[in-house]
């Protein structure tokens, strides 16, 4: 079984010298890019993290060598190849797009120029805006859209650690940062430079009384940026958090801009 053959090499570094182990984890990465294993998947109790895909992709490294790859006038020095096959994919791809080797990109993805790390899932209708980027083993859901310069963050380690995860029909803003498995559910919005990490505080303020949650955005949140005030030795700043100001409506189409939601919940913009 190829879960366990991982394991074993995992445990036994020195069978990375074998030439069976290391067809075992291309085997993996080539299994990543064709989507048919992902580092993490849903289920119905949530979440799961494959944490022995993450393994192989880890051992992949060290297995690869450094090696000159030439685009036209463009040259490149790296350890992994880049993807290729789009027009079969069914992926569009806009010059300077780039996408590793080992990420899967599904078919009706639009690519605008920015750059898909191994071990990311990029699911159906998605757009990848100019200049994002899709870290490491990042999960984007069906019908998403990465605004420009939205910065989605990646993880390898530590093995148990959940990518971030954006699921169907997200709209993400303009500069957006989103890192350290942060997981945003399905519909909601998030304006623009909202930055998420693992310790932003998320509060919603659409009630008398404000709700601090951590890590994750509801479903159908719109998020704006916000900041409360902190005591340091100093004295009291203001310090950058997440702000939770309404709901996107049921009546709004999913693609709607991002001006149309904030519109929708009394937002000037």
């Amino acid at each position: 079984m190829l879960q366990q053959t991982i394991e074993n090499i995992w445990d036994n570094r020195e069978l990375l010298q074998n030439d069976d182990s290391k067809a075992s984890i291309r085997e993996v990465i080539r299994q990543l890019d064709l989507g048919e294993l992902r580092v993490a998947e849903p289920t119905d109790n949530g979440w799961k993290v494959n944490e022995w895909v993450k393994k192989a992709v880890v051992m992949y490294f060290p297995i690869q060598k450094m090696e000159t790859i030439e685009v036209g006038p463009f040259e490149f020095h790296d350890k992994m190849p880049l993807k290729r096959g789009y027009a079969e994919k069914g992926v569009r791809v806009v010059p300077h797009a780039v996408a590793r080797e080992g990420a899967y990109i599904a078919p009706g993805v639009i690519l605008m120029p920015s750059y898909v790390n191994i071990g990311a899932y990029v699911d159906s209708g998605t757009m990848v805006d100019t200049w994002a980027t899709v870290g490491s083993c990042a999960q984007i859901g069906k019908d998403v859209h990465l605004s420009g310069g939205v910065g989605i963050g990646g993880v390898l380690e530590p093995l148990q650690a959940a990518p971030v995860i954006i699921e169907d029909n997200v709209f993400v803003g303009s500069r957006c940062i989103v890192v350290e498995g942060v997981h945003v559910e399905r519909e909601a919005v998030l304006g623009a430079n909202v930055v998420l990490t693992a310790s932003t505080k998320i509060i919603d303020v659409t009630g008398d009384t404000p709700v601090e949650i951590k890590g994750r955005v509801p479903a159908r949140s719109v998020v704006i940026p916000g900041s409360y005030t902190k005591q340091f030795p100093a004295g009291e700043f203001q310090v950058p958090c997440a702000l939770i100001i309404g709901q996107r409506k049921e009546s709004t189409d999913k693609k709607t801009s991002l001006n149309d939601a904030l519109r929708e919940n009394n937002v000037a913009v």
